[in-house]
C-alpha cells in the first residue's frame, strides 16, 4: 500500500493519527491550557497543571530516548536550528496569552471544541490561521522581520538546555535530557490528587506520546525521502493557516504534517464527544463575546509567530527537545493569560 502514497502523504497520516491523541485527550481527558492555568489561579487546583508536567515530562523523556537511539537529530528540528530572541518569547508569549484569554481557548483548544460542534471556535480557528499568516509572510511579515528577524543558529551548540549543559560540563547531552525530563515527571506525579485519577495521568501521557510520534514519524520519513522534508511535531499557529490554505489550493500544494496534525485534532475530539454524549451545536448570540474572541484569536496568531510557537508547540514540542526557549514562552504564555483572565473575572480595579 505504502508504494501508492508520498512521502508528503505519509507525513500527513503521522500527523492524523498522532493528533487524534491530542483530540482524545481535550475531550476525554480535559486537557487544556487555559483550562489549567483558570484551575490554577480560580479555582484552587493545580492538577491539569501537574497534567502539563507529565505530558512535558514524558515527551522530553521520548524525544531524548530518540536521539540517544539515533533516530532523531535535535539539532534539525526548528526549535534547535533557530536562534534564540528573548525578547521574542517574552513579547510573543504574553501577547499569546493575553489572546488565549479574550478567546477564551488556545489554538489546540478550540479545533476540539469544534470538534464538539462548537462553531464559535471554528470563527477563533479562522482568525488564527489568517493572521498567523498575516504576520508571518503576509503584509506584517516586513514589521515582524525588521523586529525578530528568524535567524538560523550559526554555532556547534543549538540553543537548548540540554545542550548547553552537556556544551559546559562535557555530559552526554542526550543522558542530561532524560534526567531532566524524568525529574519533572517524578516531580509531576508527585501529588496524590493527581494519583488518584489515573485516567488523568494516562491522558498526560498520551499527549506526551503524540508529540514523540511526530518526531520520530517525521524523522524517518525524511531520512528515508529525496525530498528535503521537515522534521517536527505538533503546533497549532502557522498550522492553521497552512491547512486553510491548502483547502483552498489543494492541487497545487502537497499534504503536509500541519494539515494531518489539525485534523486528527479535530476527528479525536468529534469522537471523544461522542463518546462522552457532549456533542451539540453551539453558536455565539453576544457580539460582544464574538468581537472579544476575533480580537483574541487575532492576537493569538501574531504572538505566536513572534514567539516562533504557541502554547502546544512551545509548550509541548519545544519542551520535548528542552529549547531554552521553551520555558521562557510558557512562563510569558501563563503571565499573559493571567493578565486576561483577571480582565475578564474581576476587572483591573485593585483588590480590597
Amino acid at each position: 500500500m505504502f508504494e501508492y502514497l508520498s512521502d508528503h502523504h505519509l507525513m500527513a497520516a503521522v500527523g492524523l493519527a498522532s493528533g487524534v491523541l491530542l483530540g482524545l485527550a481535550a475531550r476525554l481527558g480535559r486537557f487544556c491550557t487555559l483550562g489549567a492555568i483558570e484551575d490554577a489561579l480560580y479555582g484552587g487546583s493545580g492538577l491539569r497543571l501537574r497534567m502539563w508536567g507529565v505530558a512535558i515530562g514524558f515527551a522530553i523523556l521520548g524525544s531524548f530516548g530518540l536521539m540517544a537511539a539515533g533516530f532523531l537529530d535535535g539539532g534539525q528540528t526548528y526549535y534547535l536550528s533557530i536562534r534564540w530572541m528573548p525578547v521574542a518569547s517574552v513579547l510573543g508569549g504574553l501577547i499569546f496569552g493575553y489572546g488565549m484569554a479574550l478567546s477564551g481557548n488556545c489554538g489546540y483548544g478550540a479545533i476540539a471544541r469544534l470538534g464538539g460542534g462548537d462553531l464559535r471556535s471554528f470563527v477563533i480557528v479562522l482568525v488564527m490561521g489568517v493572521s498567523t499568516f498575516v504576520v508571518l509572510a503576509g503584509p506584517l511579515a516586513p514589521i515582524r522581520n525588521f523586529f525578530f528577524l528568524q535567524v538560523d543558529v550559526t554555532t556547534e551548540t543549538p540553543p537548548g538546555i540540554a545542550h548547553q549543559l552537556g556544551a559546559m560540563t562535557g555530559l552526554p547531552v542526550n543522558a542530561i535530557g532524560i534526567v531532566i525530563g524524568l525529574l519533572i515527571l517524578g516531580g509531576s506525579l508527585a501529588s496524590k490528587p493527581l494519583l488518584a485519577k489515573p485516567q488523568q495521568v494516562g491522558w498526560a501521557l498520551a499527549v506526551g506520546l503524540a508529540v514523540i510520534l511526530g518526531w520520530a514519524g517525521t524523522s524517518w520519513i525524511a531520512a528515508q525521502s529525496f525530498e528535503a522534508l521537515p522534521v517536527v511535531s505538533h503546533s497549532f499557529a502557522a498550522p492553521m493557516g497552512e491547512t486553510i490554505l491548502w483547502f483552498m489550493t489543494g492541487s497545487a500544494r502537497p499534504l503536509s504534517f500541519a494539515v494531518g496534525s489539525i485534523a486528527g485534532v479535530w476527528c479525536g475530539a468529534f469522537l471523544g464527544s461522542l463518546i462522552k454524549g457532549h456533542f451539540r451545536w453551539e453558536a455565539c448570540e453576544d457580539p460582544r463575546e464574538l468581537r472579544r474572541q476575533i480580537f483574541g484569536a487575532a492576537l493569538m496568531g501574531g504572538g505566536a509567530v513572534i514567539a516562533l510557537g504557541c502554547s502546544i508547540g512551545q509548550g509541548l514540542s519545544a519542551f520535548s527537545v528542552l529549547a531554552i526557549s521553551a520555558p521562557i514562552t510558557f512562563a510569558a504564555i501563563f503571565a499573559g493569560a493571567a493578565l486576561g483572565l483577571r480582565q475578564l473575572i474581576m476587572g483591573f480595579q485593585p483588590a480590597e
